[in-house]
């Protein structure tokens, strides 16, 4: 338990025993875009050290051996087919190490090579501020998010300074250079080793920060993949629109919180979808519907609704209260004429026909989450919703296919060609209700099979 806990402090939170594949999957396309970025800022430094090479004047005593050319031509071509490796997908973890390897093999090696190019005692290449170069190598394995590549690197530069310095120490027999005086070390060619450690330890506590910071976030990165995966699922089972409010809050959202806005909220339903569904195979009949709902939620999302709830065939359509939209009662009639003409011109599924009623109704909503601390459904409530519904309902005894209440007629302006059908004691509510009728059974061709007719209920009369 105290391990896990200074383990969490030091490296963070871990994500756990085990990350999906697809997440895996994820993590492993940014590192292999990383690879090429690992090897294009690679391939820089090779031109860079090329040109400051080829600029700077050569002060070498020894003409005849000069190792940086060499050098530096094989770290290109090995750069190079880094590169090409990357592009192709083809870096294996051994190449990976064999490259960390040879990175810092590679520089460890020109240091060495000073003392014998401008021909000085070993303990001359301990002062060489290329040395510095090293953690420039370290750094760019934090460009993978693997700190494994880090400690390596780190661990192959503290042990390639480690062997140069005692390489310096038995290089010359019997007059090893070594010294305590800071002042004649710094003005000779002496090794003082207390400050060969520091270079020591100074190379493993940049490696050590560099790691842990490089776990940390490769846990923070694990875990914003797998949110941001969730919440792309998300977008999967609720609307686009409701899961960026879930996901984008300022607080996390609790039951019970809303805000009133004023909105249109339509209700749609298939027409005898139950004696439809009856004949077919469970596969037909999820296809069918299928096939329906991508048809409508197409003309919807074009309109600017939001589908807060898909129950059986039925759909709960919002326009206003989850975007913004100043037109929105207009907005839903047209959705629902638009609905009903993919409808009347397609057929879903194995060739089914299916039609749609649809409710209409504007008014004050309040637009929110509902359940439990632990289980939250998004959606709209209030006496608004419930006349919505209702209206759906009552076009089975209009024979309708699109019912609107007042309140959406005057929101629109008025609405040219709707039938005021009367006032309407819908259930669960004392005054009755203006309602209009947008679009009825005879304007649709070929329907009579398939329209539940019903006389009329007279104005006044109770529609539960």
């Amino acid at each position: 338990m105290l391990w896990h806990r200074v383990t969490t402090f030091i490296l963070g939170e871990p994500v756990g025993d085990r990350l999906p594949a697809r997440v895996r999957e994820c993590i492993a396309l940014q590192q292999r875009d990383s690879e090429k970025l690992i090897g294009w800022v690679q391939m820089l430094l090779v031109l860079l050290f090329g040109t400051l090479w080829a600029v700077a004047p050569k002060t070498a005593t020894n003409p005849n051996f000069n190792l940086v050319p060499a050098a530096l031509a094989f770290y290109f071509l090995f750069t190079l087919a880094r590169l090409i490796g990357a592009y192709h997908g083809r870096l294996t973890r051994a190449f990976l190490t064999a490259s960390v390897i040879i990175d810092i093999s590679l520089l460890m090696i020109l240091i060495w090579s000073f003392h014998i190019q401008y021909m000085q005692p070993a303990s001359f290449f301990l002062k060489a501020p290329t040395l510095m170069y090293v953690f420039i190598f370290i750094a760019l394995r934090a460009l993978r998010f693997e700190p494994g590549y880090i400690l390596l690197s780190g661990g192959a530069a503290a042990v390639g300074w480690g062997v140069l310095m005692l390489y310096v120490i038995h290089a010359e027999d019997g007059n090893p250079m070594i010294t305590r005086d800071y002042v004649e070390y710094m003005t000779s060619n002496t090794i003082l080793i207390g400050a060969e450690i520091d270079k020591i330890v100074s190379i493993l506590l940049v490696t050590a920060v560099l790691a842990i910071a490089v776990m940390r976030a490769q846990r923070s990165l694990q875990r914003a993949i797998a949110e941001s995966m969730a919440a792309q699922d998300l977008t999967r089972f609720v609307s686009k629109e409701v899961a960026e409010r879930i996901t984008l809050a300022d607080q996390a959202i609790q039951p019970g919180d809303g805000e009133s806005r004023t909105a249109t909220i339509m209700f749609t339903d298939i027409e005898g979808f139950s004696t439809v569904s009856e004949n077919m195979a469970p596969s037909e009949l999820a296809r069918t519907i299928n096939d329906y709902f991508q048809a409508a939620g197409e003309v919807i999302a074009r309109h600017g609704g939001v589908v807060l709830l898909f129950e059986g065939d039925a759909m709960l359509i919002t326009f206003n209260a989850v975007t913004p939209s100043d037109d929105h009662a207009a907005r839903a009639l047209a959705c629902a004429h638009d609905v009903q003409r993919v409808c009347a011109e397609r057929r879903f599924g194995d060739g089914v026909r299916l039609l749609t009623r649809c409710g209409i109704n504007t008014g004050a909503v309040v637009v929110g989450a509902v359940g439990t601390a632990e289980r939250l459904t998004f959606t709209v409530h209030g006496d608004t919703v419930n006349i919505a519904a209702r209206l759906e309902q009552l076009n089975k005894q209009y024979g309708s296919y699109v019912m609107c209440t007042q309140e959406t007629v005057d929101a629109c302006g008025g609405v040219p060609g709707c039938a005021f059908k009367g006032e309407i004691l819908v259930k669960g509510r004392a005054a009755p209700v203006k309602v209009y009728a947008v679009a009825s059974a005879s304007d649709r061709a070929d329907n009579s099979a398939s329209t539940a007719s019903a006389k009329p209920a007279p104005d006044g009369d109770a529609v539960t």
